[in-house]
């Protein structure tokens, strides 16, 4: 699913897009992708509104409109975004179209239909219930420490909580992990201060990398262009079960983590 380093990506290619341009409707071709408020709220909230910046907080792309109108979308596990002038479906997994002055569309594709918009005034929830950004200065070693102290909680479900880190997910939670050599399955409070420190390097030596690839294209993911990432390519362990660990030879296993699916080394990470 897109994690942080994908919906970077797209945040700093639709900017000189998107940035400067009026909304001149939405059209939702499945009505769920719009969380709230009501469908006329919303349109009559977004007509004529300037687009005057985007952000990315965790794993939300943040529009911020004039006026104190902020539009969210969550793209969850199969969300992306494409754009152009050409008012042709680009395909039948197409949930909602953003017409832009100037002729130009925002098309949002989504096949598994999890993806929400979601119009707030300001930084309102559910922004406010998210951790540190873990590329900012508040995530500190002190905080993965404090993050760390959760007795009987594995280090992987640890990770990928929004609520005490922002923006990772399965795939770099896994990555980060076999950086640091450390299992996924180790309980959060049974790390040592050193274990943690490498962790704390390994998570933005990770996230660094991918966003310098563009995000990775395991499935659904490309860039508002058509084009697809490369962050997979230098994947250690995500998504590669029964291949072999490119340090040791060993076959990489797959294992239920509570309900995630999580890639490991069972040498490189006893």
């Amino acid at each position: 699913m897109p994690e942080l380093p994908e919906v970077e990506t797209i945040k700093k290619q639709l900017t000189p897009l998107l940035v400067g341009r009026r909304i001149q409707s939405v059209q939702f071709l499945w009505a769920r992708t719009l969380l709230s408020p009501s469908m006329d709220e919303f349109n009559r909230r977004v007509a004529g509104r300037v687009i005057e910046k985007l952000d990315r907080r965790g794993k939300y792309l943040i529009l911020r409109l004039d006026g104190a109108d902020v539009l969210l979308v969550h793209l969850r596990m199969t969300g992306s975004f494409l754009v152009g002038e050409d008012g042709t479906l680009p395909t039948k997994h197409t949930r909602a179209v953003v017409h832009l002055d100037g002729g130009l569309k925002m098309f949002f594709i989504d096949p598994r239909k999890f993806g929400k918009f979601q119009l707030v005034l300001g930084d309102d929830s559910p922004l406010l219930k998210l951790g540190p950004e873990p590329m900012s200065d508040a995530f500190t070693v002190r905080h993965l420490e404090a993050v760390m102290q959760s007795k009987g909680i594995p280090v992987k479900v640890l990770l990928v909580e929004q609520s005490l880190i922002a923006g990772i997910g399965n795939m770099y939670a896994d990555e980060a992990l076999y950086d640091a050599g450390i299992h996924p399955l180790r309980q959060g409070g049974s790390l040592s201060m050193p274990e943690i420190e490498r962790l704390h390097g390994s998570i933005r030596h990770v996230l660094s990398k991918a966003i310098e690839s563009g995000g990775a294209s395991v499935s659904n993911y490309f860039h508002p262009d058509g084009a697809k990432g490369k962050a997979q390519d230098g994947f250690m362990v995500a998504h590669r079960m029964d291949e072999n660990c490119f340090v040791c030879g060993e076959a990489i296993e797959r294992i239920v983590v509570r309900q995630r699916g999580t890639y490991f080394c069972p040498n490189c990470q006893r």
